[in-house]
């Protein structure tokens, strides 16, 4: 009897600890600061239609990993073989639980490596990582939507299974919205990056184009009254070229000098304090079809002429317009209502439906490439150019 009194008075004095413990470390929990994240679903818990909504957006899609699914869905092409020439493929192949790519030589495996990152909202394409320990490493094998087939990766050597090209953090940084990485030293005079996999948040969230939003997650739960946005960026109180700079973070082109990691900025920052065009640089005619939107956008008479466009007043980043090319050309009306055709230009039906293939055609990319199987030739990536004229 004395036993069980004993038991379950060392079982009331352990309840105790633990809920004294427990008010102790809510106590000590540290108030949210200009710099604290909430994570994405604490801005659904308020703005859950508005969360639903871009779900759908391909700035959302644009990475994420790959468990059970089918690696591009209903979209997979009918070969899954890529072949080099009459010795070397690769097949895309489930086993072990997953999807590989695997390379055989005169029929004899010689690598095999796991799908484990899709890259890219598969609108125009994904291409692929693998984790090997704390590297990300691109597979040899990317998809492209607009010929539904595999293709040699985009700069890949034309006639070797390369599956040693690392993925590093500014890769990451326009496809996500996160990773913790460290430089450590790679052979002489050479660093690469090794991430963080626990640290790396898929797609472009809520904070990364609104500012982390602690405090403000912190301030409304205790002020349910309050309407007005506090302590989080309100894209309409900031000047125009703060506005285009929040696209830029990801949508000015690659060939810059980076000073320090985009992660870091904020809605409201001076983009050239992250990074810069080297000085070196010759300037070329024509930014890139790829990544370099604000520039092209930049040398139409559309924003030479206006005080106010940005990229927000074709684009509504909670929407998904995906090929709805009507859509989007209900916005060109709205400015240039009055615009006179010709008569030949007017004979087209697709005048009042479709500005946009004529003012805003698809472009060649000088960056971008890849190469069929069993074609000698590299094939052009197309990309709608945001340079608005006349073609």
């Amino acid at each position: 009897m004395k036993g069980k009194i004993r038991l379950v008075s060392i079982l009331i004095v352990i309840v105790v600890m633990v809920v004294i413990f427990a008010q102790c470390m809510d106590a000590k929990k540290p108030p949210a600061t200009a710099q604290t994240f909430a994570g994405a679903a604490s801005c659904k818990q308020c703005h859950a239609a508005i969360a639903d909504s871009y779900l759908q957006n391909p700035h959302q899609q644009t990475s994420h990993p790959i468990d059970d699914e089918k690696v591009v869905g209903a979209g997979m092409p009918v070969s899954s073989a890529y072949e080099f020439d009459a010795h070397l493929k690769i097949l895309v192949e489930e086993r072990n639980g997953g999807t590989y790519q695997v390379a055989y030589y005169d029929g004899e495996e010689t690598i095999a490596r796991r799908f484990d990152i899709a890259i890219g909202s598969g609108k125009d394409a994904y291409t692929y990582g693998s984790w090997e320990g704390s590297e990300l490493k691109q597979l040899p094998l990317s998809y492209f939507s607009a010929v539904k087939s595999w293709a040699n990766s985009p700069g890949f050597p034309a006639g070797q299974a390369y599956f040693d090209r690392p993925i590093g953090v500014r890769c990451l940084e326009c496809h996500s919205s996160y990773a913790d990485a460290t430089q450590v030293p790679d052979g002489p005079l050479k660093v690469k990056d090794e991430l963080k996999k626990t640290s790396l948040i898929y797609g472009i969230d809520c904070e990364r184009c609104h500012g982390p939003s602690g405090k403000h997650v912190e301030f409304h739960q205790e002020n349910p009254q309050v309407k007005t946005a506090q302590f989080v960026t309100v894209y309409k109180t900031l000047m125009r070229q703060q506005k285009v700079d929040a696209c830029a973070v990801c949508h000015s082109g690659t060939d810059t000098e980076v000073q320090k990691s985009t992660f870091g900025f904020k809605p409201g920052d001076d983009l050239r304090n992250y990074h810069f065009k080297a000085s070196g640089t010759v300037a070329k005619k024509e930014p890139d079809v790829h990544g370099n939107q604000t520039s092209l956008l930049q040398q139409s008479k559309c924003y030479m002429n206006s005080k106010e466009m940005d990229c927000s007043s074709c684009h509504k980043t909670h929407e998904n317009l995906n090929g709805n090319l009507t859509a989007y050309s209900q916005r060109c009306i709205s400015c240039h209502a009055t615009i006179k055709h010709t008569e030949t230009t007017l004979a087209n039906a697709m005048v009042k439906t479709n500005c946009i293939d004529c003012h805003m055609p698809e472009q060649p990319s000088n960056i971008i490439s890849f190469q069929l199987a069993g074609k000698n030739k590299t094939s052009q990536y197309m990309l709608r150019t945001h340079r608005i004229g006349i073609y």
